[in-house]
């Protein structure tokens, strides 16, 4: 089974198409082209088996009790450092995952990537 993703937050969505955009430009920095890159496997993997070993897919008790649904947290990256993290849930439709939020590794409570991460109209594209 495959599943559609949906950007649920504006401004990641902005971002994806920016990008996008520059990628097919060819004026992505390295640093743009990175991210680029780690971004677009993960949701294709996520997209393809959201629980596939390298992701490490787990729930985050403290979301899920926030917002009254399951939300995971896969990796985008690991071994670095502030490795970002993909933040998401399923729905709103059976075979739907929609990202909620791409943050730093939250282990640093200064970092408060939890706080930051909030649910936006669900499926908006």
């Amino acid at each position: 089974m495959s599943f559609k993703i949906h950007l649920g937050i504006p401004e990641m969505k902005e971002k994806w198409d920016e990008l996008k955009k520059k990628s097919k430009e060819g004026t992505l920095t390295k640093t743009e082209a990175d991210l680029y890159s780690k971004w677009g496997k993960t949701m294709a993997k996520i997209s393809a088996d959201p629980f596939y070993n390298g992701l490490e897919t787990h729930d985050i008790e403290a979301l899920s009790k926030r917002y009254g649904m399951k939300v995971w947290q896969s990796y985008l990256e690991n071994k670095t450092s502030k490795a970002r993290r993909i933040y998401w849930v399923y729905g709103p439709n059976k075979n739907d995952i929609t990202i909620i939020g791409l943050e730093p590794h939250p282990e640093d409570k200064k970092n408060g990537a939890y706080d930051r991460i909030t649910l936006s109209a669900m499926g908006e594209e």
